[in-house]
């Protein structure tokens, strides 16, 4: 499904869009937060790096204004956090500092700063520099409004940087198969509680994998983007799967969780069963074939994601054809099967059926 739909990760849901301010100066952060609501932004405020934290994980601003020197947990170490977290990574931030010292802005810029400001500024100065962050942000760090997750754009630009470091990389494209079923069972807002959870475990196990750190993106709808080195594939889907099958029992209603399957009735009162979801997986390795673009890769991940989708429960398919490979008459070859598959936990229920 390759549709973009709105899912219910924190967030605002009004028009304006939310500053976060941070800064132990609380009367910087009553003269900044005064003069960007005049000018029509809503603004949250917090003290260091762990209360912001803390804001951040109950409601996901647009922009964060952070302040270099805190105690507690500073602007660097707030920023390199925000920026180790795939949920965060795209959140645009503006470092506040007090010197106007070049180490100080290499080091805000360094750690992940999108822009700095140097204390003391002017209202306008403060005003045109979140504004101009927002609009680069919007323009050239493209994140998916539903999981916060960087989007296309990004997705794009994490993979061409790879194909031109010249480094191993992987690519995963993940698809949740008979997402529409749970659409048609429960609803649009059901949905994207899905969505939601596969978002919520496919970070939990990035996060897991530790360094080198996975590229987590989101392309729209119930696909997804994994962009990470060839021996972080197995582990990280492995762990993907086993999250997200679990959080998707608890979003089924009881009954169906039990039975294994989803009971569906069309429209000439029939009663039909659907297996409940699992994820199809497909990846592309550069230690296979050189790619010159990245939608030569996302096309490659693709193609074999089709391939895992005919196979029973949640599965990888891994593309190894080299350049010189001839494709069978399906296409594919045998590149659907161990050792270029990885069947994974949940296979489907005898009673179900492929809707």
């Amino acid at each position: 499904m390759d549709s973009g739909v709105g899912l219910g990760f924190p967030g605002h849901g009004g028009d304006a869009e939310v500053i976060l301010v941070v800064d132990d100066d609380r009367d910087i952060v009553r003269f900044v937060e005064v003069n960007l609501r005049l000018h029509g932004f809503e603004v949250m405020t917090a003290h260091d790096g762990e209360e912001a934290l803390t804001v951040i994980e109950q409601r996901r601003p647009d922009l964060v204004i952070v302040d270099l020197m805190m105690p507690t947990l500073d602007g660097i170490g707030l920023t390199r956090r925000l920026r180790a977290d795939p949920l965060m990574a795209a959140l645009p931030i503006i470092m506040l500092t007090a010197r106007a010292m070049t180490a100080d802005k290499v080091l805000g810029l360094s750690a992940g700063a999108d822009d700095y400001l140097v204390k003391p500024f002017d209202t306008l100065e403060l005003v045109a520099r979140v504004r101009s962050t927002l609009r680069r942000n919007q323009e050239y760090r493209e994140v998916s409004p539903l999981t916060g997750l960087p989007g296309n754009t990004r997705i794009l630009r994490e993979i061409s940087d790879r194909v031109q470091s010249g480094c191993d990389y992987a690519v995963c494209y993940i698809d949740v198969d008979r997402f529409k079923t749970v659409n048609d069972a429960y609803g649009f807002g059901r949905g994207d509680e899905f969505i939601t959870a596969l978002a919520r475990s496919l970070h939990r196990a990035v996060a897991e994998a530790g360094l080198p750190p996975v590229f987590l993106g989101h392309v729209g709808g119930d696909d997804f983007v994994l962009v990470l080195t060839p021996d972080q594939v197995r582990p990280v889907t492995t762990r993907s799967v086993e999250l997200f099958e679990s959080a998707a029992d608890d979003l089924y209603d009881p009954e169906a969780a039990a039975r294994g399957y989803l009971e569906l009735t069309d429209r000439r009162g029939n009663v039909q069963r659907a297996n409940l979801v699992t994820l199809s997986i497909g990846v592309a390795l550069s230690t296979a074939r050189q790619f010159d673009d990245p939608r030569e890769v996302i096309a490659a991940a693709s193609e074999m994601k089709s391939v895992a989708k005919s196979q029973p429960g949640s599965f990888v398919a891994i593309d190894r054809r080299r350049m010189d490979d001839e494709p069978e008459s399906g296409g594919f070859g045998d590149y659907s099967t161990p050792p270029h598959g990885i069947p994974l936990p949940r296979t489907p229920s005898e009673h179900g059926a492929e809707l």
